[in-house]
């Protein structure tokens, strides 16, 4: 079957997030934006059924130290937050901590979600505290490169900190206050993190696709993209990747034969190409099509990789005859634009540039040049090509990725490895020694391969939970009956241990 026209939210809802270029942020935007209505419905169905009435979020603003760790610097910058004091057993419940990422914070994300539902089921109060640097969490031109210096994974840990202070005066919590956090894509690592650095603060950490380890060279996000085309359990073939690795090997045998204008046409860029850099551009958004709908696979409003798999393999009811691969993939563009109401496809390397070098306002929340920095000073993650088992084009190279770190913020390509290796040091990499942390990350979600996918020792046997057939942190929405019977079972398994958790931070209170 073809794409119905209600389908076509497709690829507009893909990638969480990533170091690629213009059209996969786009995508990952429109990924929230589809989330966060998803969710208000959901919120404005439970208040009219009045199984859950509003009334009781409130959001405030606590200004935090721009510099934890220099007690001679005073400046400070306002730090969004949220409260949901609607299931709280007071004075004693638990605290359930939602920890915001590389984007903006909303009221939904304390009335809506699978840590909402515990929150419900055992009376805690729901707290969630913004990133700084995203959203509405930023000072005024924080942006510029001279100021970026203050964004960093460590000094949003130490935000958490003082926001822990900050709630437990305010609603005067004691030790008897169990506090649990949760946290999805880095937002998961900071979960992760945060119980890992502060065990005496955080009680039990959920990480949801959590990439706790740092990488330079993040080759196997593709490698994972080739294998889900190919798995036959969610809609792929080993005809599926085949005929996209013939699309783009077409692709980049028009490009490399000086036939430019016409691939240019073909996929109605908006500018002609000048440069191999323009071409790169154009391939990376490309493949960010493809890798976005493996990473979402089968979450509403989205393209699955079955119906992906359809349309690249010549199986629609469309096609009355035989077409190319490479025609295939035009199409694939096309259903793009429609979707996202696109004259033409932005190609343009000077125009990328100019993006992430933008700090005003109209740009400040969409926090892709924010990411960008944080990628170049502490994670790597760029998702490269030269790898064999890359189903996409070898011009998505390492160099190409690194040298925009220079260009946007004057970090030189040879610092990025040590920056990568000091992260791992500092966190623990691929083997955090963590204890009461639970790993959930999907088989079809390319970045299980930097989180825990198996169980530790005797002491921490039961830490990971591996969804067969999931996606990017598909395990926090809340329950649907389409979902699969593999993430229901992994829901109840986060709630076995969450219930566990309460259980014996209960019991270690009676015993004191």
């Amino acid at each position: 079957m073809y794409l119905s026209t209600g389908r076509l939210t497709i690829l507009i809802v893909l990638l969480s997030y990533a170091c690629a270029g213009r059209v996969l942020w786009q995508i990952k935007e429109r990924v929230r934006a589809a989330r966060h209505q998803k969710a208000k419905q959901y919120v404005m169905r439970n208040a009219l059924s009045g199984r859950r009435p509003r009334g009781h979020t409130k959001e405030g603003v606590l200004h935090q130290p721009l510099d934890h760790f220099d007690s001679n610097r005073e400046e400070t910058f306002p730090q969004k937050f949220f409260v949901n004091e609607q299931y709280w057993d007071r004075p004693d419940g638990p605290v359930f901590l939602y920890i915001g990422g590389e984007g903006p914070l909303s009221e939904v994300d304390v009335l809506a979600g699978h840590h909402v539902d515990m929150a419900e089921e055992h009376s805690a109060l729901l707290v969630a505290l913004e990133h700084r640097f995203y959203g509405d969490s930023i000072n005024p031109e924080g942006l510029e490169t001279e100021n970026l210096s203050d964004l960093s994974s460590q000094q949003a840990l130490a935000d958490l900190v003082t926001f822990h202070r900050h709630i437990s005066d305010r609603y005067r919590l004691s030790d008897k206050n169990t506090w649990i956090s949760f946290g999805g894509s880095y937002a998961g690592a900071l979960s992760a993190w945060l119980r890992g650095k502060f065990p005496h603060l955080i009680y039990g950490a959920v990480a949801s696709s959590a990439p706790v380890q740092a990488k330079l060279d993040f080759s196997t996000f593709n490698k994972v993209v080739g294998l889900s085309l190919m798995d036959k359990e969610v809609g792929g073939s080993d005809k599926c990747v085949s005929d996209v690795w013939e699309a783009f090997a077409a692709v980049e045998a028009a490009l490399i034969g000086g036939n430019e204008s016409q691939v240019w046409k073909d996929f109605s860029c908006c500018e002609d190409p000048n440069s191999l850099e323009d071409q790169i551009e154009l391939i990376s958004s490309l493949a960010d099509l493809i890798a976005g709908t493996v990473e979402y696979n089968e979450i509403e409003g989205t393209m699955s990789i079955e119906e992906l798999c359809t349309l690249m393999t010549n199986q629609s009811e469309t096609y009355e005859e035989e077409i190319e691969a490479y025609d295939r993939l035009v199409k694939l563009v096309e259903v793009y634009r429609e979707v996202e109401g696109l004259p033409c496809l932005l190609a343009s390397h000077e125009h990328e540039l100019e993006e992430l070098m933008n700090t005003s306002d109209d740009v400040v929340a969409s926090g892709r040049r924010q990411w960008y920095y944080q990628s170049c000073t502490e994670f790597g993650f760029f998702q490269t090509c030269e790898d064999a088992s890359c189903p996409f084009s070898r011009l998505l190279t390492l160099r190409a990725a690194t040298e925009l770190c220079t260009q946007l913020f004057g970090i030189p390509e040879e610092k990025l490895p040590g920056n990568v290796a000091f992260t791992n040091m500092y966190y623990g990499g691929d083997d955090p020694q963590t204890h009461r942390v639970l790993y959930v990350n999907g088989e079809i979600d390319p970045w299980h391969e930097l989180s825990v996918t198996s169980n530790g020792n005797w002491m921490d046997k039961d830490r990971a939970i591996y969804i067969k057939g999931t996606s990017h942190c598909a395990d926090m929405e809340p329950e649907e009956k389409a979902d699969r019977e593999s993430l229901r079972e992994a829901r109840e398994e986060i709630e076995r241990h969450v219930a566990i958790w309460l259980k014996s931070a209960a019991w270690e209170i009676m015993m004191r």
